[in-house]
């Protein structure tokens, strides 16, 4: 284990070490592996929600494109409104078929916007962008808005996940306060948060969750890209079955299953490794198929992609190769993690019952509290 724990905190040191602001960049939500014409259709006719794919991205000029696929219906309404508790239908901002892509304009600014859209048969379902939109840190994304394997949807605007806090300006932490986020998980090492203390919105409460449970991440030492990938793959696998990681993830689901209408957010250094197996246990255990989960994982290339590039232009030439594969996000990093739950416990059921000490109880409740319909 000490070998291991090693390879993991000296590839996430690096990773923190070469962290830069940018904007991010959005990404629609992915329909999950069995979500085939045939397939989509059977789902939507037993599932009170009809929509197989839904997403809303907001673009440069504060348009919003909406696309959305809802087999069997042949109407949608959309409305908006900035509390998705409370969206008024008093008037639609948009109305097409039950497959299409539209474009909303003339919404004033404001934190966050949330769209209803609402089928001619069947439940409404809300979306939002997934970014919020923060240049001090770019890879803070809501960790919903997917579909599950038997056609709920993961809600939006309850669970957030990200890297960095520590230059979260004034106006973000307001933003957050304002969106409801009151309580904020670091998975980080004491070393990273005295380095860079975190920001978090008035009132938050933060409860230190330490995958590594080390002190610090410790030193950077591969010299070529195939040792560097070979880290991170071990590293994903130290993060499903070390003790210090296994207590971490408990504490983040835990808080979960016993949420009080309160926004939740799990971070790290990047927002990507520790952040990115925390996100993708999460939405396995709420039944969001395999690709979807990916497609979450591997967002973090998008938003974290001017930063990236920032960071490996500092670099000397001879040294990029090196170092990229540490701020990357790949598939074979969270395929390496996914082989680990199946090698120690056999299955990711046993994983979260016997890894992370969630009951069945546990699961229905976690379920009941971020799932919708």
């Amino acid at each position: 284990m000490t070998t291991t724990r090693t390879r993991l905190t000296t590839a996430l040191a690096l990773t923190g070490a070469l962290t830069l602001g940018s904007p991010a960049l959005a990404l629609a939500a992915a329909p999950g592996p069995q979500d085939t014409p045939a397939a989509a259709s059977r789902t939507a006719a037993r599932h009170a929600v009809p929509f197989t794919a839904a997403s809303a991205v907001q673009q440069a000029d504060g348009s919003f494109t909406l696309t959305w696929t809802a087999p069997g219906t042949r109407h949608v309404t959309v409305y908006a409104g900035t509390d998705q508790e409370d969206i008024r239908h008093r008037r639609p901002v948009a109305e097409a078929a039950g497959s299409a892509t539209v474009t909303v304009t003339g919404l004033a600014a404001a934190d966050r916007w949330f769209f209803e859209l609402v089928p001619d048969r069947g439940e409404s379902l809300v979306v939002a962008d997934r970014s919020l939109h923060l240049a001090s840190a770019p890879n803070f994304r809501d960790a919903g808005g997917y579909r599950t394997a038997d056609g709920r949807w993961v809600r939006m605007g309850v669970v957030y996940r990200s890297g960095d806090l520590s230059r979260l300006t004034d106006a973000d932490l307001a933003k957050l306060r304002r969106l409801g986020v009151r309580q904020v998980f670091d998975l980080r090492t004491p070393a990273e948060r005295t380095s860079a203390p975190d920001r978090v919105p008035a009132g938050a409460a933060v409860v230190d969750a330490n995958v590594l449970g080390a002190a610090d991440t410790g030193a950077f030492n591969v010299t070529s890209p195939q040792a560097a990938v070979q880290v991170m793959i071990d590293a994903e696998r130290t993060m499903v079955s070390a003790d210090s990681a296994k207590a971490a993830y408990r504490t983040v689901l835990d808080s979960l299953v016993e949420r009080d209408d309160q926004g939740v957010l799990f971070h790290c250094t990047a927002g990507k490794d520790r952040t990115g197996w925390a996100s993708a246990a999460l939405l396995t255990a709420l039944g969001v198929p395999r690709a979807t989960v990916e497609a979450d994982y591997l967002a973090s290339n998008t938003y974290r992609a001017a930063e990236n590039a920032a960071a490996l232009a500092q670099l000397p030439p001879a040294h990029q190769a090196v170092y990229k594969p540490l701020l990357d996000v790949r598939p074979e990093y969270l395929n390496a993690g996914f082989d680990e739950v199946q090698q120690k416990f056999g299955s990711f059921d046993n994983y979260l019952r016997s890894g992370l000490g969630l009951d069945s109880r546990d699961l229905r409740d976690l379920r009941s509290q971020l799932l919708v319909g």
